[in-house]
């Protein structure tokens, strides 16, 4: 019965915030807020290039942009969307949550660890297959591109017999096996299950070779604090990656130990190269009372899952969001500097069951 009552108060919470019109979301909602009186480029935030970001003692917070009324208006067709009807669908999909731009996946490996191009949002949609033997505790998650041709981009799943949580992510959705060639990273929490490291498929320290050039390399780091409700309230959210170079490239991090992770290196605040991200604070509304968060019609059920991150410089600039459409389905999109497998691996580590219940 625990569960479900702690279900129920997690269901109460973020409903979606709708948007006055959701037409504006054709335009790409989410790059929208960098108006040009801003003179930051957004690129700006996340150039590391060896020199130490000064460090920010205060986060200043913008009003967050969230509907005051509850106009519900996605919500009824929404739930009716997962009906099979084609045709009906698409076009639903289409006034409700804006579908992804075109976007060419030629090579998928390459692509799932390339940065999201500047400028563009992309739109991905997460599915929980929770059918099988033990599914129901080992869920598949897979992860496509939110348009027309539902690009299959990565599949994600927990192993078996680790002790702490340890997900597998393929671009094979039939192979999620470790030594297959269609590994491409990893997720690992810490025996809390609090905190959590992204891999990609390099080799372990251990079994480096010479130069180090086949080490892994850390693509990011999560890392889950409780608040005065535990985890039942809004939950705080802590996103570490590698900063960009002046080529906008990401800054290779292979650790020779786990003292040299983003995670130490954040604790020690040894923040060279690395880029410290947070969720954006929901908000209070007295009207419905639960915790609100404008997702610009993309997020239509209430979830402690939903989630936005951006960097503290720039709070309007979403670097990534998900938040749930249907039991088991999520709307993942991300923006430059991250890629499909850092986003993806982070929003798998806001289903992990440490996190569910507190």
């Amino acid at each position: 019965s625990s569960s479900t009552r702690c279900h129920m108060t997690m269901s109460s919470m973020f409903p979606p915030a709708t948007t006055d019109s959701d037409e504006e979301d054709n335009s790409d909602s989410s790059t929208k807020p960098i108006r040009s009186e801003k003179k930051k480029n957004p690129a700006s935030l996340f150039q590391t290039g060896g020199t130490p970001p000064k460090e920010k003692k205060t986060k200043k917070k913008a009003p967050p942009k969230v509907a005051e009324s509850e106009e519900e208006t996605p919500e009824t067709p929404q739930k009716n969307s997962n009906k099979k009807g084609k045709g009906k669908k698409s076009k639903k999909l289409k006034e409700e949550r804006p579908p992804s731009p075109i976007i060419e996946v030629d090579n998928l490996e390459e692509f799932v660890l390339r940065p999201a191009p500047q400028g563009v949002t992309i739109k991905c949609r997460v599915t929980r297959d929770k059918k099988g033997m033990d599914r129901g505790l080992y869920p598949t998650y897979y992860l496509h591109l939110d348009n027309d041709k539902k690009v299959f981009l990565l599949a994600g799943r927990k192993r078996k017999k680790s002790k702490t949580s340890n997900y597998l992510i393929s671009i094979d959705p039939t192979d999620l096996s470790r030594g297959g060639e269609n590994f491409i990273g990893k997720l690992r929490s810490n025996l809390m299950g609090t905190k959590f490291t992204v891999f990609d498929n390099g080799v372990n320290p251990d079994r480096a070779n010479a130069d180090w050039s086949n080490v892994r390399q850390e693509l990011s780091a999560v890392v889950y604090e409780t608040n005065v409700l535990g985890f039942k309230g809004p939950r705080k959210m802590t996103v570490i990656i590698p900063g960009m170079n002046a080529d906008n490239e990401r800054v290779p991090i292979r650790p020779r130990n786990d003292n040299d992770g983003l995670l130490m290196r954040w604790q020690n605040k040894n923040m060279d190269n690395v880029i410290e991200l947070h969720n954006k604070a929901p908000v209070w509304n007295d009207e419905t009372q639960s915790y609100v968060l404008n997702f610009h019609g993309r997020v239509t059920h209430a979830s402690v899952k939903n989630f936005q991150i951006v960097h503290g410089s720039d709070p309007d600039y979403i670097v990534m969001q998900f938040g749930r459409v249907a039991d088991d389905a999520f709307t993942m999109d991300y923006n430059y500097p991250l890629c499909a497998v850092q986003a993806f691996a982070i929003a798998l580590s806001s289903f992990d069951g440490k996190l569910a219940c507190e």
